[in-house]
């Protein structure tokens, strides 16, 4: 039976997490410990209380998620709160959050993960944050009704299409999640063809006045990969079971 602590210093080490500057909030690493054993292994997109309900449900004492337990200010442990911690020391359940080491993994990312079900390769980055560009750049990219088709097969619940660009993309970029950040730095990145998670209403006009191709897999579809590749890494070396826990969130 593995310990806990040889599971958190495995994710450590191949996310390179000491290594990576998130966003203050992520609290990246381990967010709740156990009792230090660990029989089987989960991933999860986010920290919530349905997520945890179905770990303890599923027997799972280590959980994998991507956004973590706390993103706003630290909270009292009162009313929801508490009743979403207290499931965590019941069943005895471990959590692990990694954030942007999972969005830009160069093998086991987000971006890394959805470029490769695509059938593309990523050749560049872009959009540095802290010392890391945590957006994936595609230079050989199909005709647009190949990708349009791809990426609706891809996401074919939560698939959005802005497409005022290039029939032929020259550059496309890939960032999971929130794409907000990255809009402003495409034409500087030579990029005229973007997939990310979701934007705003505003992005509907920038598209078509500078010529772009925006396509929508939704934020929580588009960060699935991430946890699910770390979690199979940890249950082949460690021989444990894992699971993916959806929450079939729509956006």
């Amino acid at each position: 039976m593995p310990r806990l602590e040889d599971l958190v210093a495995f994710c450590d080490e191949r996310t390179n997490r000491a290594q990576i500057t998130d966003f203050p909030p992520a609290m990246n690493g381990l967010q709740a410990a156990n009792s230090g054993k660990v029989t089987k292994i989960g991933a999860a997109v986010d920290a919530g209380a349905v997520p945890f309900e179905m770990a303890a449900a599923a027997g799972i004492d280590f959980l994998i998620v991507h956004h973590g337990m706390n993103w706003k200010a630290p909270m009292p442990l009162t009313g929801a709160n508490y009743r979403k911690v207290k499931q965590l020391f019941d069943a005895d359940i471990a959590v692990y959050s990694s954030h942007l080491p999972l969005d830009l993994h160069p093998e086991i990312g987000n971006n890394a993960c959805i470029a490769r079900r695509l059938g593309l390769e990523i050749t560049d980055w872009f959009l540095p944050y802290e010392g890391n560009c945590i957006g994936a750049i595609v230079e050989q990219v199909p005709l647009r009704t190949v990708l349009h088709q791809r990426i609706h097969e891809l996401f074919p619940q939560t698939f959005t299409c802005i497409e005022a660009g290039p029939e032929q993309p020259r550059r496309m970029g890939l960032l999971s999640g929130s794409g907000q950040s990255a809009i402003s730095q495409l034409r500087a990145s030579g990029i005229d063809t973007f997939l990310t998670g979701e934007l705003k209403q505003e992005h509907f006009n920038i598209a078509q006045e500078e010529g772009l191709n925006l396509y929508l897999g939704g934020h929580y579809n588009t960060e699935v990969f991430g946890v699910m590749a770390l979690a199979e890494e940890c249950a082949q070396k460690f021989g444990v079971e894992w699971e993916f826990l959806p929450t079939g969130c729509p956006l």
